[in-house]
């Protein structure tokens, strides 16, 4: 299985991880609350788990434009 980092803004992939086993304590998601985990782990039809995170490009917008915090994408 591929764990695969991508952007929630931009889609931008992160990073990916090859893995056999997960263990979600490991990766941190076990840190999440029951609704983060629904908002941020999906999985594809190869059964590769997709996490939503944010890059450093876009972080580094929404700290300089605060508003976009509003906005569910702010890039078109």
């Amino acid at each position: 299985m591929t764990i695969i980092y991508r952007c929630r803004h931009c889609g931008q992939t992160i990073g990916k991880l090859e893995q056999k086993v997960i263990d979600t304590a490991m990766l941190g998601l076990n840190q999440l609350n029951k609704k983060e985990q629904e908002e941020m782990i999906h999985y594809d039809g190869d059964g590769n788990m997709q996490i939503k995170t944010i890059c450093e490009d876009c972080e580094h917008a929404l700290g300089q434009h605060p508003n976009y915090h509003e906005l569910d994408y702010f890039i078109q």
